[in-house]
């Protein structure tokens, strides 16, 4: 059976009931057309996911009642943080939800020279707020019960002076970068890769991440959109080092189980 999947940020377990008004409970029945009796699942990221029966609704109110939990393997095994360079128009926003269907954890939006996007502080929190929306509505849609956390936008050479050594493989896309990122090594714990916006990065960014141990890899012989590449280098990873090149054990016949 499918469900309608729902994030809600709540806590959740069996048995309880969820009050719900606003937006999620407009979104559920306007937009969804759920009604008394229907049956969804809901996550929150932190307590597993379960199913729940639509109770109540109306105009700006819902009731769902709380059921058993689901089990789900939707989260990838591997830890990807995504740095991305802040794109202007849509292009930022298909990024979030394309890195959010291919299992990242983290997204990094990034501040870049050539970047054509500024952002002062009121509107790099609404911004962070839209992705991070983007995000949880991509997991609804993949299956995934955590969504990837979203920093708050920062400068690129700020996030490289003050990151941390958290990932075992650190990787800046770059045209013409005589390393395949096929060619490299499997990751031990987590990769690191850092794409830039368009118009790529400026020679004293790629010199900052070169300093700071980032290999340069490329994508091949052509130079793809900022969008493209997140999509292709994110796909690649998880062919080669996540679950994207493994067979979903529900998609086999049941002899091969």
């Amino acid at each position: 059976m499918t469900y309608t999947r729902l994030f809600i940020d709540d806590d959740l377990q069996s048995g309880g009931a969820l009050h719900l008004d606003g937006e999620k409970a407009h979104y559920m029945g306007r937009v969804l057309r759920l009604r008394t009796g229907d049956a969804v699942t809901v996550f929150n990221g932190r307590d597993g996911e379960f199913t729940a029966t639509v109770d109540r609704i109306a105009r700006n109110r819902a009731v769902l009642l709380l059921g058993e939990p689901v089990e789900s393997s939707a989260e990838s095994p591997l830890k990807i943080h995504l740095v991305q360079g802040i794109s202007r128009g849509d292009r930022m926003d298909f990024v979030v939800q394309k890195a959010a269907e291919l299992g990242v954890k983290r997204i990094t939006p990034v501040l870049t020279k050539h970047g054509v996007v500024k952002l002062d502080a009121a509107r790099a929190a609404k911004r962070r707020e839209h992705w991070q929306g983007i995000a949880e509505s991509a997991c609804e849609q993949s299956g995934r019960m955590r969504p990837p956390l979203i920093d708050p936008p920062a400068e690129l050479n700020a996030w490289i002076g003050a990151r941390t050594a958290e990932a075992d493989t650190d990787l800046i896309l770059r045209p013409g970068a005589p390393l395949a990122l096929a060619a490299v090594a499997r990751p031990v714990t987590k990769a690191c890769l850092l794409i830039g916006p368009e118009g790529g990065f400026s020679d004293r960014e790629y010199e900052d991440a070169d300093a700071a141990d980032f290999t340069a890899v490329s994508l091949g012989p052509r130079i793809l959109r900022t969008e493209t590449a997140a999509l292709a280098a994110l796909t690649v990873a998880q062919t080669l080092w996540g679950d994207l090149g493994v067979t979903h054990p529900s998609n086999l016949p049941s002899a091969c189980r």
